[in-house]
């Protein structure tokens, strides 16, 4: 196997087909078509068979496809290690929208002032779709709230923790204080899409104490979910660091989690895929880390607590 015949191989995995990977590719079709048929030759077993006007993996090709993946991305990483040590070309990098409100702004104008060479990309996502995002190489790295499965992914991911976060939950300014969670007034949780895992937490928070939400209202930023609770529509959870960038806070309570709100933000990538330019960035992350500093306190915030 060669690493030409793999990439080919890959790109019609990715594109759903020929046409499309040959595009990709700046190939013409009857070139991708003969590379495919030399590899299957070559391992002595077919890679796809066609359903009506689709290519489909074969078992033996479903076999192949994280073989490929491992291979060509350890051809990255060596091409990397070899090239000049300074960082440049492209870094994709996923994170949560509270990371990127609240931890990113200042770090990656430092880096792009250090490494102007790198074009950075930035998407925003709840973890659950970053950890696939990096899984289908679709991102770089990308910036997560919870601790990876080791049996599913110890092989597959790298991490590092670069930040820890305090949640805490918010509800309409005259709440009662929150010890556990029967002791919460309103039914409506006002949370992120499924995959969030600030949400996970609190979900599984609600379970501990044999309850659950009557509703959730599903909303796409901390702004909108911040002016909901204080509208006395539900309560919600956030990490204390988005709450300092919001401007009106006069209608909301803030309330303490206690261990459940200790959550540790990690920079997960695949492993065999790390660029100088993420390198940088990794290092960028840890010299900033809040992880060695002391926790940030009540009286800190200048936000009512209860």
């Amino acid at each position: 196997m060669d690493l030409a015949a793999l990439t080919i191989f890959r790109a019609v995995v990715r594109e759903n087909g020929v046409t499309r990977a040959a595009a990709k590719l700046n190939r013409v079709q009857s070139n991708v078509t003969t590379r495919i048929k030399q590899l299957e030759e070559q391992l002595g077993t077919d890679l796809f068979i066609r359903d009506g006007r689709r290519l489909v993996l074969t078992p033996a090709g479903e076999t192949l496809l994280p073989y490929a993946e491992r291979l060509l991305a350890l051809a990255d990483e060596a091409r990397h290690a070899l090239r000049e040590s300074r960082p440049s070309g492209r870094l994709r990098l996923g994170t949560m929208e509270s990371a990127a409100a609240s931890r990113l702004p200042s770090l990656l104008a430092h880096y792009h002032q250090s490494w102007p060479e790198v074009a950075l990309e930035l998407e925003t996502g709840t973890t659950g779709c970053l950890i696939e995002r990096v899984r289908e190489f679709e991102v770089d790295a990308a910036l997560i709230a919870t601790q990876l499965d080791p049996d599913r992914d110890g092989d597959l991911f790298e991490s590092v923790p670069v930040f820890r976060e305090e949640l805490v939950m918010l509800t309409p300014r005259g709440h009662r204080p929150i010890r556990e969670a029967r002791d919460i007034a309103l039914s409506t949780l006002i949370a992120f899409e499924r995959g969030c895992a600030y949400r996970s937490y609190v979900e599984k928070w609600y379970m501990e104490h044999g309850i659950r939400p009557a509703r959730v209202l599903e909303l796409g930023s901390y702004h909108a979910i911040v002016a909901c609770v204080a509208a006395g529509a539900g309560v919600a959870v956030a990490p204390r660091s988005v709450l300092e960038l919001q401007h009106d806070m006069n209608n909301i309570a803030i309330h303490s989690l206690g261990d459940l709100g200790t959550v540790d933000t990690l920079l997960i990538w695949r492993r065999g895929h790390f660029s100088s330019a993420l390198k940088a960035l990794r290092e960028t992350l840890l010299a900033n880390s809040n992880l060695t500093q002391p926790e940030v306190g009540e009286s800190e915030v200048g936000l009512e607590t209860v």
